[in-house]
């Protein structure tokens, strides 16, 4: 792992917070952050791979990233107890209206696009054969 592109990799972390406190924008820091380094890889692509090795040695260990949140949960979990039926309400309500808003927007979309579904029956081609057994 190159320490350079760890140092570039926090730089456009440390930016993407600078523009949001200073705009005021509603996004997350490290967001805008990889929007930027996103840019920068457009413009430079000898950038992106000078970064590719190192990205990819982050991302074999990504499931080390998730220790500290779990740990934090972990050390939460008294405090969690007493919120414990309206997290499992919100999980749910969350869960079905997710699940009823992805179907919406599917069966718009294929209306959109003029698919309506599955061919029914009577709309796939029949051949002089059709529906009679071969002896």
């Amino acid at each position: 792992m190159n320490l350079t592109s760890l140092a570039l990799l926090l730089v456009f972390q440390c930016l993407g917070e600078g523009v949001a406190q200073l705009l005021g924008l509603p996004i997350p820091g490290p967001v805008i952050g990889m929007l930027l380094l996103l840019l920068a890889f457009l413009s430079s692509p000898r950038l992106a791979e000078l970064m590719e090795p190192t990205s990819w040695g982050i991302l074999q260990h990504l499931s080390l990233l998730f220790v500290p949140a779990g740990v934090g949960v972990i050390a939460a979990a008294g405090q969690l107890k007493a919120d414990l039926p309206a997290i499992v309400v919100a999980l749910v309500v969350s869960t079905v209206l997710a699940i009823a808003v992805g179907a919406l927007v599917t069966q718009a979309a294929m209306k959109w696009l003029g698919k309506s579904g599955p061919p029914a029956p009577s709309d796939q081609p029949t051949t002089p054969d059709a529906g009679q057994e071969s002896h």
